[in-house]
């Protein structure tokens, strides 16, 4: 039997720190290990590890991560180590640069888009339900 294909956040061992739907935070955001964002974060991310910013999330800040998958709104820049999963509810306003681009279809990317590793952004259709 096959095992199905993940995202690269359904991976990890350890627990996520979770910001909560009903949560804003002013401030800046630093830490190791996955972020989960629901709520609103209103500051700067220098985040070592994977972020998972959900469709009832928003960030208002520049944010620094490993590996990221945005479902929610972003105002400012977005600097993605490695691979950055931009999902179709995603409304990105400023400067995405990352190793690996994946867009959704329906995603809005307002600024440039740098790709480190020089291969193209790969586009999809989302077929998982907004989180």
């Amino acid at each position: 039997m096959s095992v199905p294909k993940r995202r690269f956040l359904e991976t990890g061992s350890s627990a996520p720190t979770f910001i909560g739907a009903d949560t804003t935070i002013v401030g800046n955001v630093r830490g190791r290990g996955h972020f989960v964002v629901s709520g609103t974060v209103q500051g700067d991310g220098d985040l070592e590890g994977g972020l998972n910013l959900a469709a009832t999330g928003t960030w208002r800040g520049n944010v620094r991560a490993i590996q990221a998958v945005v479902a929610c709104s972003v105002v400012g820049s977005l600097s993605v180590r490695e691979k950055l999963e931009i999902g179709y509810s995603a409304v990105i306003r400023g400067k995405v640069t990352a190793r690996t681009v994946a867009i959704a279809k329906g995603a809005i990317v307002d600024g440039e888009i740098e790709v480190t590793s020089g291969s193209p952004v790969v586009q999809f259709e989302e077929k998982r339900e907004a989180e």
